[in-house]
Order: C-alpha cells, then sequence, then structure tokens
C-alpha cells in the first residue's frame, strides 16, 4: 500500500501543479476581463456626462430664449398679443 501510494504521490503533486496554475491562468484572464470592462464603463460614464452637460447648456438656451420671447410679449400690451 504505501509502495502504491509512493508512485501516486508524484502523479497528484503534478496534477495539482497543472490545475494551479491553469488556475492562474485564468485568473489573470478574468482580471484583464474586468479591468476592460471597467474602462469601458468609465468611458460611457464620460460620455453620458458630456451628452448631459451640452443637453442642459441648450435647455438654459431655449429657456433664455422663451423669457425674451415672453418679455417681447409683455412689452406689447395686451391688446397686441393675440397678433
Amino acid at each position: 500500500m504505501s509502495c502504491l501510494a509512493a508512485l501516486q504521490a508524484p502523479i497528484i503533486m503534478m496534477s495539482q501543479n497543472r490545475q494551479e496554475a491553469r488556475d492562474r491562468i485564468r485568473s489573470k484572464n478574468d482580471y484583464k476581463v474586468n479591468l476592460k470592462a471597467e474602462l469601458e464603463i468609465r468611458h460611457l460614464h464620460e460620455k453620458l456626462d458630456h451628452l448631459l452637460i451640452h443637453q442642459w447648456q441648450r435647455l438654459m438656451e431655449i429657456q433664455q430664449i422663451q423669457v425674451e420671447l415672453m418679455n417681447e410679449i409683455a412689452r406689447r400690451g395686451p391688446r397686441h398679443a393675440g397678433q
């Protein structure tokens, strides 16, 4: 029995070492994929932030035009409001 264990031990150790090497490679690949995904998400957030800033600027411009139009209507008075 001990003879069999002595023969099996190196084979088992080699098998475990190979499995550990595969696990390390898999872990490195997972890390790279996760890092790339995180960078892509950050990039998308930057794009969204950029779009939102420009959208707010445009909304402010539109609001300013509306205020100017309302002031113009108010200056003309009630008799010109329907024209």
